[in-house]
């Protein structure tokens, strides 16, 4: 909403991988990091054969353990530290996905992240009574394949309004 004011979540879009009574786990899918991923890549010793790929930007995913890469992909595949998600989307924390994307064995769609956003238990609902957040249906297209710049309109678009047309107060009845 237009009243946040914490900078990690300014105009963000924020995929929720995970939602329990222990707290809620997402990856911030529309911020780039000044690191492509052949840099980030080289940090981690490995070679990119697959040269489409290298210009691309690691995402910002969110506040915590932003040291830490997280894969957020299609299909599922049988990667290491993977956990599913919903339908084929997963989310994956070992280097051994990180080798495939490199040498293009990888899955056919992935979004790349350093850190991630996450909440304790309750707290993703407080901020959401006091409408900090808006939600969405999340899609395949505003996570894989639109343009970092372009994602926030199209969630809005989604449930058909103009973000600039949102009030910064929040009514309840």
């Amino acid at each position: 909403m237009p009243a946040m004011t914490d900078p990690h979540f300014v105009k963000s879009v924020t995929y929720i991988c995970e939602h329990n009574d222990t707290g809620a786990m997402g990856i911030v899918i529309n911020r780039p990091v000044e690191l492509n991923l052949e840099a980030l890549f080289a940090q981690l010793n490995l070679d990119i054969s697959e040269q489409k790929i290298a210009s691309q930007a690691a995402q910002f995913g969110g506040p915590v353990q932003i040291e830490r890469g997280f894969i957020l992909h299609q299909p599922a595949g049988s990667w290491d530290s993977t956990i599913a998600i919903h339908g084929d989307t997963a989310l994956t924390i070992s280097k051994d996905i990180l080798e495939a994307v490199a040498n293009g064995t990888g899955p056919e769609k992935f979004l790349i992240a350093l850190g991630f956003a996450g909440w304790s238990a309750g707290q993703l609902e407080e901020e959401m009574s006091k409408n900090a957040w808006l939600t969405v249906e999340a899609t395949d297209d505003i996570i894989f394949n639109i343009p970092n710049k372009e994602k926030l309109s199209a969630a809005m678009n989604l449930l058909g309004v103009d973000y600039a047309s949102l009030s910064e107060v929040a009514g309840h009845a």
